[in-house]
């Protein structure tokens, strides 16, 4: 059975992950660090860029699979899926701006929708398993 919105997401996930890890490599070129952060903010930036993604998009690609497989509502998960999207986007932007003294607002807004589009895709699959029995 296909899994157009689930496939989008994860090829559009694999693509941010693949500029992640090579501007992590580049940052780390750049520093002359073999292992760890050698303290530099822009190495710090890249890694964690690439780790959170890589933290967060298999739980939510394996959620949308199994809402997906289970004919939930298709609008409902492409909208979920592009909302995560985003956020993911908004969050590595702003790991990439210059911080002051608090985080940097794309940063922010990036991870409460990571963590939105997260708690509604576990709320979703908790429903049907409850109702549907999945």
């Amino acid at each position: 059975m296909p899994v157009p919105v689930t496939a989008f997401v994860a090829a559009v996930c694999a693509l941010l992950l693949l500029f992640t890890a090579i501007d992590t490599v580049r940052q780390r070129m750049r520093a002359q660090a073999a292992f760890g952060d050698a303290g530099d903010a822009k190495l710090i930036s890249a890694s964690r860029s690439h780790g959170n993604l890589a933290e967060h998009a298999p739980i939510v690609i394996l959620l949308l699979a199994f809402l997906e497989l289970s004919h939930a509502w298709h609008m409902g998960l492409m909208a979920i899926g592009a909302l995560f999207l985003f956020g993911r986007v908004l969050h590595i932007w702003g790991l990439y701006l210059p911080v002051s003294t608090k985080p940097p607002l794309p940063r922010s807004l990036g991870v409460i929708i990571t963590w939105l589009t997260l708690a509604v895709l576990n709320g979703w699959t908790l429903y049907l398993l409850a109702s549907r029995n999945l």
